[in-house]
């Protein structure tokens, strides 16, 4: 067992990453399957508390330690990365492009597996600049969003540092076990603010619907893991006893991105907005604070990389078929592509939190959670966000499947042998999770996770049960509400176009602002131009007349011109300049006006 603490997985996963750029389409997504399937399985039999401390610039760093919550992320990490070089391939995704993917994938696990402050904000600011690559390997509409995507990461990286550095300062060492997470005040506020544009905090989420729906469809499939899912484990590692601000902040990032994305007629738009809805559930979980709020925030983390990745895979198959991403472009598929229909239902029914699948199950433990706190008001908000949830995928199943006839032809078959592998292996996960959810209980952080159970059991006392009475009234009356909502909705929603976010705003704030302040200093330096240019006009006039420039300056110092006419006393010649002296005079002025305006 101890060698397999001798590498970090992440670096393995870089390393392969560089190999795969530059091999065959084939052996390089092979290579890639091979190295995140030995990453899954790395992480399954490492044992827990085993860890890698380093010395880094005269600082103590520690390149991985394994825990609980670190093997968690680990494992599901892996297991999507796994199938998405797989969805890849059968996508015909090139290699550089999983090369930037496996990139993303390594800095990732980098960020999980690290035991200090520093090494984690390195691996966060290297998964970056990894998805920015791939995001801007597809080129076309994807390189504006991508600069977009990298002006905000860059922002929130830079926040995220300075809550470190500030935290640093207060304790005095960078590693995970000096404290008991972030140090409270400056540094706790720039910290979670900075990881608010990576989970998509309302007013920082612009960069998820902008950047998700333009590259290549198996890129959007490692997009929607990774980052939004590191940011909640970078909450939950700062704020281990919660903060109810960041728990209100959660419950409306969960009703805000349902409802936005029941407006969406784009399949990825719509599904980048669910990223954001979901991840306050979990948002939420770690802000609320307790043992069944924590559990449950990374058991939805868990299901969501699952049925999230699904639904990109499944909404990415419909684009590779069809070459259409409007949903009102759409209709009829359910008899073009039965089975497409089918993996789109469980991960949809997953998702909204239906009985019988994993979404039920661990937004079931926020939602409780907030329930047992007393949280009554975020309780009704988290409701309602899974009515909304409803409302979203009824829409897009009802447009994609049943509206009308096909309106785009499905040429070849509708799953390719890679397709199938890749999105029926993640939806077995669903359902497997959704009916045995102790499978998924037993991976779980806190020692209180050993005492959740799927069924009630009258010799046990247990901390949350799944299948209660009331639970299953709860997940089967959103989904009446939901389907209410949408049928009462539909003909409103049918007209409903392009909805703007708030990046209107930002964007148009920030053209017209920075055109603004272009021209207010280019205004600013002509007018101070035409000052110097007048002053050196000015100066070279008085230099070739000096006695003219003299008697209207100071009249009384030269002769009276009646007296000169009379024979009285000539002009100084000395006053006559030279074209030299001229000059000199005009340097010596404009240097004394640069002197000026300078200082």
């Amino acid at each position: 067992m101890s060698a397999l603490t001798l590498v970090p997985p992440g670096l393995v996963v870089l390393a392969a990453a560089f190999v795969v750029a530059y091999s065959s389409h084939r052996v390089g997504h092979a290579l890639g399957v091979t190295v995140t399937g030995g990453t899954l399985a790395w992480a399954w039999l490492v044992p827990a508390g085993q860890y890698l401390e380093v010395t880094f610039l005269g600082f103590e760093a520690v390149l991985f330690n394994v825990d609980t919550l670190s093997r968690l992320m680990a494992l599901i990490f892996a297991f999507i990365g796994a199938a998405a070089v797989v969805y890849s391939y059968a996508t015909e995704a090139d290699t550089r492009q999983t090369a930037f993917a496996l990139a993303y994938v390594g800095t990732s696990l980098g960020a999980v597996f690290a035991g200090d402050w520093l090494t984690f904000v390195f691996f966060v600011e290297l998964m970056g600049v990894a998805s920015t690559l791939l995001v801007w390997t597809y080129g076309g509409r994807a390189v504006r969003a991508g600069f977009r995507y990298a002006l905000w990461h860059g922002l929130g990286g830079s926040l995220i540092l300075a809550g470190i550095v500030w935290h640093y300062v207060e304790v005095g060492s960078f590693l995970f076990d000096a404290a008991d997470g972030i140090a409270p005040g400056v540094a706790a506020a720039l910290y979670a603010v900075g990881f608010g544009v990576n989970v998509g905090y309302i007013g920082l989420h612009v960069w998820l619907p902008d950047t998700y729906p333009r590259p290549h469809i198996a890129a959007s499939v490692f997009l929607c893991v990774f980052t939004t899912k590191t940011g909640v484990y970078g909450l939950g590692r700062a704020f281990p006893e919660g903060h109810l601000w960041i728990a209100y902040m959660g419950g409306g990032m969960a009703v805000f991105g349902a409802f936005v994305a029941l407006l969406q007629n784009d399949m990825r738009r719509l599904l980048s907005y669910h990223i954001q809805s979901q991840v306050g559930y979990m948002v939420a979980g770690v802000g609320i604070g307790s043992a069944l709020a924590f559990s449950g925030a990374f058991a939805h983390v868990f299901n969501h990389i699952l049925y999230k990745s699904l639904l990109f895979m499944c909404a990415g198959a419909i684009i590779y078929r069809t070459d259409t991403e409007n949903l009102k472009k759409l209709g009829g598929l359910r008899r073009e592509m039965p089975l497409t229909m089918v993996i789109f239902a469980i991960a949809a029914l997953s998702i909204a939190g239906f009985p019988g699948f994993n979404g039920f199950v661990s937004k079931g433990m926020v939602v409780g959670a907030a329930h047992k706190e007393h949280l009554d008001a975020l309780w009704y908000i988290l409701l309602l966000g899974g009515v909304g949830t409803f409302m979203s995928f009824i829409k897009f199943g009802y447009y994609a499947f049943f509206h009308g006839e096909a309106k785009q032809p499905v040429p070849g078959r509708e799953l390719n042998t890679g397709q199938k592998v890749a999105m029926g292996s993640v939806a077995a996960l669903c359902v497997l999770y959704g009916l045995v959810p102790g499978a998924l209980f037993g991976l779980l952080p806190g020692a209180e996770s050993a005492k959740y159970l799927a069924f009630p059991a009258a010799e046990a006392k247990a901390k949350y049960t799944v299948f209660t009475v009331d639970h299953l009234i709860e997940g089967f009356g959103l989904a009446a509400l939901g389907l209410v909502g949408f049928t009462a909705l539909r003909k409103p929603l049918s007209a409903v176009g392009h909805v703007p976010d708030i990046d209107y705003v930002y964007n148009r704030a920030a053209f017209y602002g920075a055109r603004g302040l272009v021209v207010v200093v280019t205004d600013f330096y002509a007018a101070i131009d035409r000052v110097a240019v007048a002053l050196a006009d000015r100066a070279m006039w008085a230099a070739s007349a000096p006695t003219v420039a003299l008697g209207r300056v100071a009249p009384w110092l030269v002769p009276d011109p009646d007296a000169r006419a009379n024979g009285a006393e000539e002009f100084d010649p000395e006053l006559q300049a030279n074209v030299g002296q001229a000059t000199l005079i005009m340097v010596a002025l404009l240097v004394v006006v640069l002197v000026l305006l300078f200082l």
